[in-house]
């Protein structure tokens, strides 16, 4: 049993499958937990739409009042509207309860402190985990105060805030929430904006009964490529079932990749803040470094995952960090991440110089990518050593996994920090470049795995 508890401790947050691995006794006890961890006076709790989201949310609610903690309750919110109002209205810490983008059998939490700096294993979940196993908490002077609160109507204000809503003309977006949050979110923030939305599956409903909500997987966005087209939208939009993470569709319905966002959001900001930094990770495309050195500002390249982002953003003091995942972190955002900030940004970008997506893109992707590409591994030392080997004519470094850097390609293996797999991403100026490099990487890759 204690393993199976301990196994729904993520890297970045709290996940397992409902009931079987993740129970309302558990979320009880990880609400207790996080009182004893973080010692904070006020925490603010927010959930998806996900079946069993309210039983989950009212267990950790009582395991946070019952350890002590005043509780303000924000209902039915997307991360990033949980991460405001931490950040905001200035709670000691925040809960969402959310599994994301995963199938609707799952749910979990994601966990940050003040200023909405998120939790992670090395800072706090670990340490949550093994309160949660030893299940032994101090009894606590009192009982917290539970208070109820809609954040939807500030943190629309908030966000628009973040952009020249004068500048934004007409147009018509096709919008696919995908059942989960951003059939909250996007009319209350497009809404205001001279958008004629087009809704696909903006009835909250954590069944997903049209498909899973993670616009990574193409299976998943084939309605809104079709609504695009049927519609004659300028573009589409597409989110996961929390609505931290979004991703572009151009006027034709061709996916416009995160890492591109990064780019398109940078060039923007830059024009506002001139000589800024911006921190992307090191899978995105050589696009995103040229783009911001082109536009003045000062690359930063990061390891892949939020907390290094974020740090490093913070050490920098950065305006603007972007992950070829659909992560995008704002500084003016207490650094948390927020989808639909960069749509705004985008939207932004194409009013002021009047552009389509598709316009807009042509000039600054003028490479071809692999996607990550994983294979099992038994010995992921040997395989990378092989690689290295193999490659030791090219630049080499070693800031996440393994990147060697080509003149006209380039490609990165880095080992799951979930999982016995290694991650192959590679980029190159042609079609047929990519190819052969890919396989030639692939090839090394498994003859030492």
């Amino acid at each position: 049993m204690s393993q199976t508890v301990a196994n729904i401790f993520k890297a970045y947050d709290v996940r397992g499958i409902y009931p079987d691995e993740l129970t309302p006794e558990l979320a009880y006890r990880i609400g207790r937990a996080f009182v004893v961890y973080l010692q904070p006076r006020h925490v603010v709790v927010g959930r998806d739409m996900r079946v069993s989201s309210p039983t989950l949310a009212s267990a950790l609610i009582d395991g946070l009042l019952d350890q002590g903690a005043d509780v303000t309750d924000v209902g039915l919110i997307s991360t990033d509207g949980l991460y405001f109002a931490v950040g905001k209205f200035g709670f000691d810490g925040g809960i969402m309860v959310t599994a994301s983008h995963n199938p609707p059998e799952y749910n979990g939490f994601k966990l940050c402190r003040s200023e909405a700096r998120a939790l992670s294993m090395d800072e706090g979940i670990g340490e949550i985990r093994d309160l949660v196993l030893a299940n032994q908490f101090p009894d606590p002077e009192r009982r917290g105060a539970l208070h109820q609160r809609d954040v939807l109507a500030d943190f629309a204000t908030h966000v628009l805030s973040l952009i020249d809503r004068t500048v934004i003309r007409p147009m018509k977006i096709a919008v696919d929430a995908g059942n989960g949050m951003g059939g909250r979110i996007a009319p209350a923030v497009l809404g205001q904006l001279p958008i004629e939305i087009v809704p696909l599956y903006f009835e909250l409903d954590g069944r997903f009964p049209n498909h899973v909500p993670n616009p990574l997987e193409p299976e998943n966005i084939r309605d809104l490529q079709r609504a695009i087209v049927e519609h004659g939208a300028d573009l589409g939009i597409a989110f996961d079932g929390d609505a931290d993470r979004m991703f572009i569709l151009d006027e034709h319905g061709q996916f416009v990749g995160g890492d591109i966002i990064t780019a398109l959001v940078a060039k923007t900001l830059l024009r506002k803040h001139p000589g800024s930094r911006i921190v992307y990770n090191l899978i995105c495309s050589r696009a995103v470094r040229e783009t911001i050195e082109r536009e003045g500002g000062v690359p930063i390249r990061s390891r892949v995952g939020h907390s290094f982002i974020k740090a490093l953003m913070r050490e920098h003091d950065a305006i603007f960090g972007g992950e070829h995942s659909g992560h995008f972190y704002f500084r003016d955002n207490w650094y948390a991440d927020s989808g639909i900030i960069a749509a705004l940004t985008v939207l932004e970008l194409l009013s002021s110089e009047g552009v389509s997506v598709s316009e807009a893109v042509k000039p600054i992707d003028r490479y071809f990518r692999s996607g990550e590409i994983n294979i099992e591994a038994r010995d992921m030392p040997a395989v990378l050593r092989a690689l290295e080997q193999h490659f030791a004519d090219g630049e080499i470094d070693h800031l996440d996994g393994l990147t060697v850097n080509y003149p006209d390609w380039w490609f990165n293996v880095r080992p799951s920090n979930t999982q016995p797999l290694l991650r192959i991403n590679v980029e190159a100026i042609t079609p047929e470049l990519l190819r052969q490099k890919t396989d030639e990487v692939l090839a090394v890759a498994r003859d030492a795995a």
